[in-house]
């Protein structure tokens, strides 16, 4: 492709989407770019305070704990509250927590603080997942979410190296650095990011209730297909967790060390930063059955392959694989998730959706560890391609059937009509963005189909 060429695709990947997304997408960013704790927690337990190996596990799992009990809280808030207060609540949260984390010496002490750190940590993921879904439109909404994924790595791929320097000097300037930078998010949230949840359809100047504020979590627990979807997440969720608990352990007992290790895993990061854009430029507006199916068979199936690795190049092949299959399903599965969330119910929805990765996280290591040390490594690669292969079938059952891009009815739940909420949102956008950003909230006020699916 030509210099001419790649500019004009760069162009039309961010072209089209609204002002506030773009400061979504700078909070997201810097938030990565400032990860300190979930990645050195427990070097910084072991080395620094000199901590056991199962006391810094405790911890960790703590962590993770945390996220899974705050998954559905904020997510209830995000649709009571309004996604903007929710995400301020969570960053500021955090920035405490992650500030005091730093400062605690007693052993009882850091791990209540770490609990409470990875509560916080998590509970703006529902709310910048709804409020996507409210200013972007559905027809954009697979390029944001990929855009945004990729935000996550890039921001993680730098942090990563940086944060590495910065814990050789002062571990307690890694939580202060991380503190301030997440600050720094909820003061762009803050100055930049309006509400953007619906309100109630407005009739001859009067505010009307249409049954979507009966939206709770009995609904969304009633709602099977979605369910279905939260367990096959799950599913995909602890496949890939096992590049980061699993797979270390495995090459370990190989031989292999903690350089070889780091320098087949980067391949992982690398990959997501230079080839998320382009092949979501290339997927976007293609079968979502078909490429839930494909990911999940290549996340399986490229896990199983690592049974074969002997070599720390065959290793990075195997990532290269299941990396791929990273790349497709993030933002084709966040985009279902929308889909099938009524609009004044996404706040709950993406909390339920959340809780499956958190609760994947945590339970993960315990897989990985039980598998390798009862039946080898093998087998744990060979469970991952069982796992990816269920959940290819269970995408292929669950979507046969799934409605138009139209309406959305989840099961037990109630059709909501999105016209007069997206415009209504829409103008909230508009009207709280300042002189300037009308012509962006206007690629998100619903000038879509009358009624609109809500994901």
């Amino acid at each position: 492709m030509s210099v001419a060429g790649l500019r004009r695709a760069a162009r039309e990947s961010v072209s089209g989407l609204p002002r506030q997304f773009w400061w979504l997408w700078t909070s997201t960013l810097v938030n990565r770019l400032g990860a300190f704790v979930a990645t050195f927690m427990a070097l910084y337990l072991t080395l620094d305070r000199g901590y056991s190996a199962s006391y810094a596990g405790l911890v960790v799992a703590l962590h993770g704990l945390g996220g899974v009990v705050s998954s559905l809280g904020a997510g209830v808030m995000t649709d009571r509250l309004g996604r903007r207060p929710t995400m301020l609540i969570a960053q500021t949260s955090t920035a405490v927590s992650v500030a005091v984390l730093g400062f605690m010496v007693h052993p009882v002490a850091i791990a209540t603080v770490a609990f409470f750190v990875g509560m916080a940590s998590n509970a703006s993921r529902p709310a910048v997942q709804a409020m996507m879904a409210d200013i972007v439109r559905p027809e954009d909404r697979v390029r944001a979410f990929s855009l945004n994924y990729w935000a996550i790595n890039l921001g993680f791929a730098v942090s990563s190296a940086g944060a590495g320097f910065v814990a050789e000097y002062s571990y307690l300037a890694g939580f202060l650095g991380e503190a301030a930078m997440t600050l720094f998010c909820a003061v762009v949230v803050f100055m930049k990011v309006p509400e953007s949840r619906p309100d109630k359809p407005v009739v001859s100047g009067r505010a009307v209730d249409d049954g979507a504020d009966e939206v709770r979590l009995s609904t969304v627990l009633r709602d099977g297909r979605f369910m279905s979807v939260v367990g096959l997440s799950f599913v995909i969720a602890l496949i890939f967790q096992q590049g980061y608990v699993g797979l270390p352990v495995a090459m370990g007992a190989d031989g292999f060390s903690s350089s070889d290790f780091g320098t087949a895993v980067a391949v992982n990061g690398v990959l997501i930063v230079v080839l998320q854009i382009p092949v979501t430029r290339f997927i976007q507006h293609r079968d979502p059955r078909r490429l839930l199916i494909v990911s999940s068979l290549l996340a399986g199936y490229g896990f199983g392959l690592t049974a074969f690795a002997g070599s720390v190049a065959v290793y990075a092949l195997t990532i290269c694989v299941w990396t791929v299959a990273e790349i497709v399903n993030a933002p084709i599965q966040s985009s279902l998730v929308v889909r099938l969330s009524p609009a004044r119910g996404r706040g709950r929805y993406q909390g339920m959706y959340t809780m499956s990765w958190s609760a994947a996280a945590l339970i993960a290591p315990l897989m990985s560890g039980l598998v390798i040390d009862r039946f080898g490594a093998q087998w744990l690669w060979s469970a991952c391609a069982v796992l990816g292969t269920g959940a290819a079938l269970g995408y292929w059952l669950l979507m046969r059937n799934l409605p138009g891009e139209d309406v959305a009815v989840p099961e037990g739940g109630s059709r909501v009509a999105e016209s007069g909420a997206a415009v209504a949102s829409g103008a909230a956008v508009a009207s709280g963005a300042g002189a300037g950003a009308g012509a962006d909230a206007d690629t998100a006020d619903g000038t879509g189909p009358a009624v609109e699916r809500a994901g």
